[in-house]
């Protein structure tokens, strides 16, 4: 029986006892295409805004911040997701610097401050589990990203499908793969499987 990635009550029961998960690749792994993106920011005024959607039980929030970025919002709609991530971050670093919302990725528009932009949307297989269900959570989940996304500002998106961003109605943005990141085989002859790593920047 296939899971269901796109209910809330999936995570819900899920997070009741998952302490740290990693999809499609670590998050030590995921930094290292991420960092390259982020140095070429102007920092100017601080630190970039950025916001990571479907924070889940991973451990990336922590390498924005080993890296010395601050304005960072975890979002994810399992209030139990959003209170591991806060905790991690204490038991790690001693204190909470980072954001943490309860928010739905298919609903940015409503679920966050009005007018918020980010110059940075990360997500590491979260566009995945929202395309599980159906094509218009996707778009919906894409709109509120490039309605948050400020000028010069872009969408990083880890996911296994080679075609994710390939539907109809998908708001301008100009899609690139950046990585295509072969995974693990069980056995020699098995065929190739990889993930990959999209840079989306609005038209």
């Amino acid at each position: 029986m296939p899971y269901d990635f796109e209910k809330q009550s999936y995570w819900h029961e899920r997070y009741k006892t998952e302490t740290s998960f990693e999809w499609l690749q670590s998050s030590e792994f995921f930094w290292t295409l991420i960092e390259p993106l982020l140095s070429k920011l102007p920092r100017k005024e601080g630190s970039p805004r950025i916001l990571q959607l479907g924070s889940g039980t991973s451990d990336l929030h922590n390498y924005f911040r080993w890296n010395g970025y601050l304005d960072v919002t975890n979002v994810d709609y399992e209030p139990l997701a959003i209170e591991r991530g806060r905790e991690v971050e204490k038991s790690v670093f001693g204190d909470v610097l980072m954001k943490y919302v309860v928010a739905d990725v298919t609903q940015l528009e409503k679920d966050l401050p009005e007018h918020q932009k980010f110059d940075v949307v990360v997500d590491k297989s979260t566009v995945d589990a929202v395309s599980c269900g159906g094509t218009t959570p996707l778009l919906n989940m894409a709109s509120g990203v490039r309605e948050r996304l400020a000028e010069g500002g872009f969408w990083v998106s880890l996911s296994y499908s080679s075609s994710r961003f390939n539907v109809e109605g998908l708001p301008p943005f100009d899609v690139e793969v950046i990585h295509q990141i072969p995974t693990a085989k069980l056995r020699e002859l098995d065929p190739e499987v990889y993930n990959y790593c999209y840079l989306l920047r609005p038209k």
